[in-house]
């Protein structure tokens, strides 16, 4: 039998949350929602000691995952990786008998330093954010996941507080979406 499953597990990781206005803003946004539960892993796991089996159930429990991140030379930070690599195991999210994920929702939401001319072919990093991110977009098709059109903010430590307020709103206005939708009782 399969758990019921509702609302948006936000898996945040960022090293120096502390020293991120973007991604505190945008955590905070998100966070107020009803449906979204909020896991920070450099909170939770300092020592990158991760409960498996309790990662697993919170993302069997969800309808929605959400990764949350800047990019850090290229790529994720150390713990999502390591947190997806303990955690999204053959038999749980792919494989033989791993269906735990399987149509469920995958959305990721990062910040970047450069400004967006920065990720193309002629820009300064040579490759689009979709290119970036194409890991984690192979990641959910192999999961048997919907992929979810990224958000991404540019440029975020060079934004003034007007346009992140902005940015958290356009964010909170995304993971809402994502939400399902209340039915009457």
């Amino acid at each position: 039998m399969t758990p019921a499953t509702s609302g948006v597990l936000l898996v945040l990781a960022h090293p120096a949350l502390e020293r991120s206005r973007a991604n505190r803003a945008l955590a905070k946004a998100a966070k107020g929602l009803s449906g979204v539960t909020f896991k920070d892993l450099y909170e939770i796991y300092p020592d990158f000691v991760i409960d498996i089996e309790s990662e697993q159930a919170a993302l069997s429990a969800h309808d929605v995952v959400a990764l949350q991140f800047p990019l850090y030379w290229y790529s994720t930070p150390a713990l999502m990786k390591e947190w997806l690599d303990l955690v999204w195991l053959h038999g749980f999210a792919y494989g033989e008998g791993g269906e735990a994920l399987k149509g469920k929702k995958l959305f990721v939401a990062c910040t970047t330093g450069a400004g967006a001319k920065a990720y193309h072919a002629h820009g300064y990093n040579r490759f689009s954010m979709d290119e970036f991110l194409r890991p984690l977009e192979q990641t959910a098709h192999l999961c048997g996941m919907v992929w979810e059109a990224p958000f991404v903010v540019h440029g975020a430590a060079v934004k003034d507080d007007a346009a992140l307020k902005a940015e958290a709103e356009r964010y909170r206005a995304r993971v809402a979406s994502l939400l399902p939708a209340k039915t009457e009782a």
